[in-house]
């Protein structure tokens, strides 16, 4: 007979004193008295991961997250104790290790500098709900301490003082205060006394995050289940804490064609194939480049994916080559419900193979999305991936599409208060079985890899191109992203600016926004705005929903229309400029937008700057985010910049107020840079380019510019078949030195360099290209400072009175 029926809720527990500590090459384990055991692992001299067990239960170690090519090993690991605690040491990092309550402090290694250290630390409580604990982590905020990461949040990018979850969300219109919406990237950067670290909480159940909202002197984050599983990582640099963190969870496994670095356009939706054409045609006709044409769900029939309406597209297959020999890629939209009809052969064949997801107690999970009443592949099988990605062939191989778009995965289901699955549905989680409150976060991110996986076999031997809505960590390995269903207001605006930097800083550089805005209906000066900020994110895609009217450049009136085709024309020059800063993010896991704090922490006026990023290594960008503004005031960073239309040379480190029309935005050039840059194009490969301008500079002192350059598409360039400039300018009083190295295989297709010379303080007097004198008539220099040089110069000298 039960004669007591009250729950004994036990609240939050803690580790207690500890009584062993052993150790296995590069892992140490500490058990404490009431068996919490701690297993601390040496990544790298910079990285260490904490996991923590509240009972002896030692689940399968396994991530999505993390890379099977991520860096690893050290340089150093020593270990010692004393009476009060245990000291790793390695060569970057020390850690303390309190033997009376599992409490970690993380010191510099060289100046003894405290960084980083647990307030009540790790503790748990029994999650009666649901089963399992709830695992929580707690650290010490300290004063002038500052956050920065977890991905899309539309807040201002400086997070302390407030609170977030981590729960991929479809998050229609949602605002400044919406949270959370669509990407899980529980990563964050933290800034004390100068010196930057890193959390990367691996955990895909939903997470919490708390930087010193509910208590000043305390940030913590927790998750509803699963275990306490983090990885530190320090600096002291921000920039280096990124690139571990990307390195970390995975640097994209190949650059994107070229094309897709272009303009694209796209709406909900472009169909029948005549207003498809109508559109491609009034973008050559205007003179306007654009790369990209996308179809929504109503290229479908009956919103079924792998389908085509024949109504509406007769001829698929005829349409997108008459397409992609006017320069145009087609991209098609795939979401993850496959309506349940049974004469519909991807529903048949995976029912007949039980790849859809089931609720706990047996049946299928039925949720309704654009088709009706659909099953839901579970993409954490690696099967049904496998599966997937074969439905790509006729899509890619057949017809010729050249892209996906991934919608509605994060995933999203209509008319259901949760807006997703029921929490009691299950997955296979590559043999890990598992409800959805732990692959919630992770299924867009393995809808995204199955897609792209597919593409990339059937677009071979050209580079796949795929996008997706909702993310985890490590998504950024397969895709690029767009920031969702945004609004075309001003505020939207702005938002759209602070995601793509938080993104970049999260290790997802290949992102942008709904140019214009999703919903609603922007006038000309809000679309002009928008597209100038567009113009410099590493994804520029206009869309917008139909049901709101027409958003194409040439929508309000030719005044804008022209100011329009000047930016998008300025991202096509600045093509090898964009793909050369998406080679250092490939291989060194470089954030391609940087905002000031990340460009220069250092500088304490940078913590709360906004507005303002660097787009690559040298050049800065501010929108204009208010309307009616002939200019806006702006902090410039430290150092001497160059206003790259006038050619004013400004004094960093201050505000400043800078016009800034309709017609142009702030735009600023690092003294000593190079940029290259290519002819205008209507699209990429229209032209077979002849010749690249180089914008040099000039600065006194020096500086290092680099250009990588290959075939724009395929897998050549991974056999050393690329072109790698290195340049280095030295400019003195009288003298401006440029030199050149270059290494790789690939041969060019143009033979000189033009180079325009910004700010030369001194009348050119003679010129010598690798230690022999030109005459003027040979190198074309004329008054403006623009010289023709051979590309494969080494050592170029000029020489002023």
């Amino acid at each position: 007979m039960i004669t007591n029926t009250e729950l004994e809720l036990k609240g939050n527990q803690f580790p207690t004193k500890i009584k062993s500590y052993k150790r296995d090459l590069n892992t140490l384990h500490f058990t404490t008295e009431n068996e919490v055991t701690l297993e601390l692992t040496i990544v790298r001299d910079s990285v260490l991961r904490f996991r923590y067990f509240p009972t002896s239960d030692f689940n399968n170690d396994f991530s999505y997250a993390i890379s099977k090519n991520a860096s690893m090993g050290y340089n150093q690991l020593d270990i010692t104790e004393d009476k009060e605690k245990y000291v790793i040491t390695t060569s970057k990092l020390i850690c303390h290790i309190n033997k009376a309550n599992l409490r970690a402090s993380m010191y510099d290694a060289k100046s003894k500098a405290l960084i980083n250290e647990d307030e009540h630390g790790f503790h748990w409580e029994e999650n009666y709900e649901n089963g399992g604990n709830i695992v929580k982590m707690s650290k010490i905020s300290h004063k002038g301490e500052s956050y920065y990461g977890l991905g899309d949040k539309p807040v201002s990018l400086n997070l302390k003082g407030k609170r977030f979850i981590n729960w991929v969300t479809d998050s229609y219109s949602f605002t400044k205060k919406s949270d959370p919406i669509y990407k899980a990237i529980p990563f964050f950067t933290g800034i004390h006394l100068g010196k930057a670290y890193g959390i990367f909480f691996d955990n895909s159940f939903r997470t919490y995050f708390d930087f010193a909202q509910e208590r000043k002197d305390v940030s913590s984050f927790w998750a509803q289940g699963g275990h306490m599983n983090y990885y530190f990582i320090y600096g002291p640099k921000m920039i280096d804490v990124v690139e571990s963190y990307t390195d970390l969870t995975g640097k994209p496994i190949e650059l994107p064609p070229l094309w897709a670095l272009g303009y694209h356009q796209c709406k909900w939706s472009y169909y029948p194939e005549s207003k498809v054409r109508e559109i491609t045609t009034k973008f050559r006709d205007l003179r306007i480049p654009c790369d990209a044409i996308y179809l929504d769900i109503d290229y479908m029939e009956d919103f079924k994916c792998f389908t085509w309406n024949k109504e509406h597209f007769p001829n698929p297959k005829k349409m997108v080559k008459e397409l992609t020999d006017e320069g145009f890629k087609t991209i098609v939209i795939i979401d993850p419900g496959i309506k349940i009809d049974m004469d519909y052969d991807v529903f048949k064949e995976g029912l007949e193979k039980d790849y859809f997801c089931k609720r706990a107690d047996g049946p299928y999970m039925k949720g309704k999305v654009w088709p009706g009443d659909c099953y839901f592949p579970d993409f954490t099988n690696p099967e049904v991936r496998t599966w997937w990605s074969d439905l790509f062939k006729d899509l890619i191989e057949n017809i010729g599409v050249k892209g996906v778009w991934n919608d509605m995965n994060e995933p999203a289901v209509m008319e259901v208060p949760n807006k997703t699955f029921p929490k009691d549905v299950r997955h296979n989680y590559d043999g890990n079985y598992c409800s959805h409150r732990k692959a919630h976060n992770v299924y867009g991110m393995q809808m995204a890899r199955a897609t792209y996986h597919g593409v990339k076999k059937y677009a071979h031997p050209k580079r796949p191109f795929v996008i997706t809505r909702a993310a985890f960590s490590g998504t950024q390995r397969y895709t690029s992203t767009w920031t969702g269903d945004n609004k075309a207001t001003w505020e939207h605006l702005w938002i759209a600016n602070i995601q793509a930097q938080r993104m970049a800083m999260s290790g997802f550089s290949f992102a942008g926004s709904d140019i214009g805005g999703f919903e609603g209906q922007p006038d000309g000066e809000l679309y002009a705005r928008w597209i100038q900020l567009g113009a410099f994110h590493p994804f520029f895609r206009t869309h917008s929903s139909g049901d709101h009217g027409d958003q194409e450049p040439w929508t309000f009136g030719e005044e804008i229309t022209d100011i329009v085709r000047k930016f998008i024309e300025l991202r096509y020059e600045l093509l090898p400029y964009l793909y050369t800063a998406f080679w250092n993010y490939l291989n060194e896991g470089t954030p391609i937008l940087k905002s000031l704090v990340l460009y220069d922490q250092e500088d304490t006026q940078t913590h709360h700057r906004n507005d303002e990023f660097i787009f690559g290594d040298k050049i800065m960008v501010c929108p204009i985010i208010e309307p009616n503004a002939k200019g806006r005031r702006m902090y410039i960073p430290r150092g001497k910049w160059v206003n790259f239309w006038t050619d004013e040379i400004v004094k960093g480190g201050k505000e400043a107020w800078v016009d800034a029309d309709i017609n142009t935005i702030p735009i600023f050039v690092k003294q000593g840079a190079i940029i290259p840059k290519y002819p205008v194009q209507q699209y990429v490969g229209e032209k077979k380019i002849k010749e690249v301008t180089l914008d040099v500079y000039y600065k006194k002192g020096k500086e290092k510019s680099n250009l990588y350059e290959d075939a724009n598409d395929g897998y050549d360039y991974k056999k050393g078949n690329f072109s790698l400039r290195n340049f280095s300018l030295v400019g003195k009083s009288n003298t401006l030195n440029i030199q050149q190295h270059k290494i790789g295989k690939f041969i060019t297709s143009y033979e000189t360099f033009k180079i325009v010379l910004h700010g030369l303080p001194f009348k050119i007097l003679k010129i010598y290209i690798d230690d022999e004198q030109f005459l003027f008539e040979d190198v074309k220099i004329n008054g403006d400072n623009i010289l023709i040089v051979p590309k494969e110069f080494t050592n170029l000298n000029i020489i002023g009175e």
